[in-house]
């Protein structure tokens, strides 16, 4: 009986994570379950503790896949272990969903923290009006971090942060190496997405204007960070809608097609291309010459239980938890390699920098994209149904 109740409550508890009920429906029921058992007293006592003693709830949103697992039991589970509070994590195909939600709902009840994508994020999520003022203090781990990567940051807010910097990646090319040769994609770079004899083995990420629009700039022969013709850019991204067999919308699906070899080609996340590496797959992977670099912060939303999300990005920031995501995610950290001694796991990982100057790396300008980003989406939503 105890273990029946045990699961009525674990239940209940799930149903409170997700904002089914809310804490005071929570108790009533909890009472009403211990009631249909028969069981009262030490049994729904202890329950109840449980329940009291559960902390506070942080709701982080991210990416899913192998990086949700590397954070789950690297970061959160350890977490949740040492202060109590609780991290109800959840999966987004991309922030434009989340911010949609955000706006719809007038509030930001229910998001917390965002495994946010980079400083054009960054900027959109500020100038909504969905900052913070992060206290640094509390997150003492915050000075191992490299100044490269927190300069985009503090250019934006240079009085305050709403996010820390986590790690970092490119968007590059995956090809099958049992069908492409690394000869052909080294001479072709981001013409490879462009072959005409793949054609129906090419993917692509659909979830993403200013990706397709990246690729466009290059194949077109423009600095993506400076485009001049964006015609031509939309041009380039119709010959390749013309060769794709599907445009793939999150990172498990895109290692999916590759692992299954139902795609041989397509832009791809670094970390995605190492984990599929490891597991045995056929997969090389090229940065074409200014290929899209990213960093990824961990955003915190406006209405946050500051205290609470400070002591968790410091705890994910601590040394021992950053390198255990990382190897997990395959995603080099955001902490500085002159400060912190890396593991050799991490220093083979796809856009590692050892200098920890990313100097070698070319980022999204957000003064340059975020501008354009209605308009430019729009053509690209056109293009992505057919026009």
């Amino acid at each position: 009986m105890k273990i029946d109740s045990t699961k009525r409550y674990e239940v209940l508890r799930e149903r409170l994570g997700n904002g089914d009920v809310d804490r005071r429906t929570f108790f009533r029921l909890l009472g009403f379950a211990g009631m249909a058992a028969g069981v009262s007293g030490g049994v729904m006592t202890g329950l109840s503790r449980r329940a009291l003693a559960a902390g506070t709830e942080l709701h982080f949103e991210g990416w899913g896949g192998v990086v949700s697992e590397a954070l789950r039991k690297h970061a959160f589970d350890p977490y949740e272990k040492k202060t109590g509070n609780t991290v109800i994590d959840a999966t987004f195909g991309g922030e434009a969903e989340v911010l949609t939600k955000v706006r719809a709902a007038g509030s930001t009840d229910g998001h917390n923290i965002l495994h946010s994508s980079g400083v054009s994020w960054y900027k959109r999520w500020v100038d909504a009006g969905y900052g913070t003022e992060l206290n640094l203090a509390n997150i003492p781990n915050v000075d191992n971090v490299m100044d490269s990567i927190m300069a985009p940051f503090r250019a934006i807010t240079p009085d305050s942060l709403s996010a820390v910097p986590y790690d970092y990646g490119t968007t590059g090319i995956a090809y099958n190496t049992e069908h492409v040769s690394r000869e052909q994609a080294e001479k072709l770079g981001a013409d490879l997405l462009l072959a005409k004899e793949l054609k129906g083995k090419i993917g692509g990420w659909g979830g993403d204007w200013a990706n397709r629009a990246w690729y466009g700039a290059l194949q077109s022969g423009q600095d993506p960070n400076d485009i001049e013709d964006w015609d031509a850019v939309w041009d380039k991204v119709r010959e390749h809608r013309s060769l794709v067999l599907k445009y793939w919308s999150s990172g498990a699906e895109l290692m999916d097609l590759l692992a299954k070899g139902e795609i041989w080609v397509t832009e791809a996340w670094s970390g995605r291309v190492a984990a599929l590496q490891a597991q045995g797959h056929p997969i090389g992977y090229l940065d074409p010459k200014n290929g899209l670099a990213w960093m990824e912060s961990m955003f915190v939303l406006k209405g946050s239980p500051m205290a609470e999300a400070e002591e968790l990005l410091n705890f994910m920031l601590d040394p021992q938890t950053a390198i255990a995501v990382a190897e997990g995610q395959k995603y080099p950290p955001s902490l500085d390699p002159q400060k912190v001694a890396m593991t050799p796991v991490i220093e083979k990982l796809p856009a590692y920098d050892p200098t920890g100057k990313l100097a070698g790396l070319v980022f999204r300008d957000p003064d340059k994209w975020n501008p354009v980003e209605k308009q430019q989406r729009k053509a690209w939503n056109r293009i992505k149904k057919g026009a």
